[in-house]
Formats: structure tokens, C-alpha cells, sequence
């Protein structure tokens, strides 16, 4: 039975909105509600083209929802009463929930590193986006984040001096075809590779490496990771140590049968035998599964199993270029990779695909 059941999402993020517009046609009579603290959806993969001074669009939360049949509220969530099963929010108001999906995503994570939190700049949210590059730009992490926003930099402001600082050659977990490819187009776009640079602390100024040596710059961004909100902690779910909640097959909590958790905020078992990485490709489909394991075991029903593999890995180089790696199911890098327009172009596809998959189209 599905009647007079209440599901809540926490978080609008690409998980969030995929377990909702999920429910939205398999819940039947439920009431669901999205709770986030942002009135508006901003792709997050978009996010390097915001920082480089490209307009991203913006979606209405409230009415991209409602229009689905689901309430929206704008809120944050402070608390979560396991016990009585209610949603604590900021301003002193309360959600109760039959049946709760955690899906609150990811934030930047400073690692510890002096100065990070006080002089770095990250495009980790679209609140941390706000801002805009100027003079000498460090990027510090040469993963995903770090490559696609030293080129966008580079390429939408050419005037501009990009370097890219990280102890690893840019896209190393990649194939050596892709990585080759990325370092050249790196290079023709003007972007500084230093590839043999640790940071050990950033300044207002700066950043200092590990081996004593001093990089001025006019603005510093550390992409080299990402953290959870403590929320899940804090309630007393049963996380990992860095505070994502550990679930079951069926993305249920292993301490809460009554919450279940997708996306950056999950741990998810994957194949080869690792837990899924944080990404969009992996919080849609989480996101769906949720819900529907959800509605099923409202019904009554074992859900079906958790079915993932890796398929390919999309890298932006600016607006006109991008690298799409092929992978094995265990998200091992294969033989082939698309380049130059064409990877361009399929990358653009697949973020339009995203948004279509989290009901923004």
C-alpha cells in the first residue's frame, strides 16, 4: 500500500530530482516532498562554464516540481529525528516522513591544507561559483574538475594565465591516449602544467609547495575533491569516515531500514567490487533505484536488484573540445576515446541527457 504514505527527498541535486520525478510516476496515491535550501537547480556539471563568465541556465525548483504533483520546500535540513521520523529544518518548522531518501550530494572539501577554506575559491555548488577569475589562476587538483575549468579559463579568457598544479599528470586514471590528448590540448590553450606540484598551503597571494617553492597567484582554486554534509552523522545514521551513509542492496541504510540514500552522499557497492564514485553518471541512476526500491517495498514487494556498469567517462576542453573515455563495467579505462569536435559534441549530448534524465527537460 502506497495510501496516505509520506516520502520526503532530501536534496535537488541529479539524485534528488531523478528519485522524484521517479516517484512522481510510480508512487502512486504517496505524497512526496523535495526538501533543499536552493530555490533554483544549476547543473552542476556545468559549473566550470558559470566561473568562466558563460551563462548556465537555471531551473525553478518550486515549479519544475509542482508541476510533477510534488511539493517543494525551501528549507535546510538542521536535524534528522530518526525516532519520530521527522525532517528538522532551519527557522524552527518540521516534515514528517514515512519513508525518507537521502540524497543531499556533495560539497568541497578543503583537506585539512592551510589556507584553503580562508583564500581558495572551488566550483564545488553553485553558491561557490559566484565569482570570477582574474590575473594569474592556479587550479590545484588536476582530476575531472580541475581539467575542464583550467581550459574554460583558457580558452574563454585568453588573456588570462592559467596553471594547472597537481602531483599527477592531468587525467592519470584515464588511458594513455586520452591523457596524451588532454595534456595537448592543455598546452595549445596556454594552460601552465606543473605536474610534479604538491600544495601544502595556499596564501592570499598563493600557494606553497611541498618542496618549499613559492607560486604567486591572483586567485586560487582548489578542485581536488569532494566532501558530504555531517547531516547524516549527526542523526546518527551508520556512515563511512567521510560521513557518507553506508546502505544496502537496496540502497537502504544499514542502520535506518526506513531511509534509503543516493548519490555523492551513498556509499553504493559497484562493480569490482568498489563503491561508486561521486558523479552525475552514478547519482541518476542511484537516484531512480531509490525510489523505486522505496515504492516497492511499500508495496509489498522486494525491489528488483541494483543493475550498474560504467560506460564512459566525459572530460570538457573548452567549448570545442573534450575527451570521452570508454570504460570496463568496473570503470577501468578501455581502448577507445572520442575527441577533438566529435568528443565535443557527444559530451554535450550526454549533459543534456543528464538534465533530461532529473526532469529539467
Amino acid at each position: 500500500m502506497t495510501g496516505n504514505q509520506h516520502i520526503v527527498v532530501l536534496g535537488a541535486g541529479y539524485a534528488g530530482l531523478a528519485a522524484a520525478k521517479r516517484l512522481a510516476g510510480h508512487a502512486g496515491d504517496a505524497r512526496v516532498t523535495v526538501v533543499d535550501a536552493r530555490a533554483e537547480f544549476v547543473e552542476r556539471v556545468r559549473l566550470h562554464q558559470q566561473v568562466a563568465g558563460q551563462r548556465v541556465r537555471r531551473w525553478d525548483l518550486a515549479e519544475l516540481l509542482e508541476r510533477k504533483g510534488i511539493r517543494f520546500v525551501r528549507a535546510r535540513a538542521t536535524d534528522i529525528d530518526t525516532v519520530g521520523k521527522r525532517v528538522e529544518l532551519d527557522g524552527g518548522a518540521s516534515i514528517d516522513y514515512d519513508v525518507l531518501i537521502y540524497a543531499l550530494g556533495s560539497l568541497a572539501d578543503p583537506v585539512g591544507v592551510p589556507g584553503v577554506t580562508e583564500f581558495a575559491r572551488t566550483v564545488a555548488t553553485p553558491e561557490d561559483s559566484v565569482w570570477t577569475a582574474k590575473g594569474t589562476v592556479a587550479v590545484v587538483g588536476a582530476g575531472a574538475t580541475g581539467i575542464e575549468l583550467a581550459a574554460e579559463l583558457a580558452e574563454s579568457q585568453p588573456d588570462s594565465r592559467v596553471l594547472l598544479l597537481s602531483p599527477d599528470e592531468p587525467g592519470a586514471w584515464l588511458s594513455a591516449t586520452a591523457v596524451a590528448h588532454i595534456r595537448k590540448v592543455l598546452e595549445r590553450l596556454g594552460v601552465e602544467i606543473r605536474s610534479d606540484a604538491k600544495v601544502v598551503e595556499v596564501t592570499a597571494d598563493g600557494v606553497r609547495l611541498a618542496n618549499g617553492e613559492f607560486v604567486a597567484a591572483d586567485t586560487t582554486v582548489w578542485t581536488t575533491g569532494f566532501g558530504v554534509p555531517d547531516l547524516a552523522a549527526r542523526a546518527g545514521l551508520e556512515v563511512d569516515g567521510a560521513g557518507r551513509v553506508l546502505t544496502d542492496e537496496s540502497l537502504r541504510s544499514l542502520s535506518h531500514p526506513d531511509i534509503y540514500a543516493a548519490g555523492d552522499s551513498a556509499v553504493v557497492a559497484g562493480p569490482g567490487e568498489r563503491s561508486l564514485r561521486m558523479a552525475c553518471a552514478t547519482a541518476l541512476p542511484t537516484g531512480k533505484y531509490a525510489a523505486d526500491a522505496a515504492t516497492a517495498r511499500m508495496r509489498g514487494r522486494d525491489p528488483r536488484d541494483l543493475r550498474f556498469r560504467y560506460v564512459f567517462q566525459c572530460i570538457s576542453l573548452g567549448r570545442r573540445d573534450a575527451v570521452i573515455q570508454f570504460l570496463h563495467a568496473d570503470d577501468t579505462p578501455a581502448r577507445t576515446v572520442l575527441r577533438g569536435w566529435v568528443g565535443a559534441r557527444v559530451k554535450e549530448l550526454v549533459v543534456r541527457g543528464a538534465a533530461a534524465a532529473a526532469g529539467l527537460r
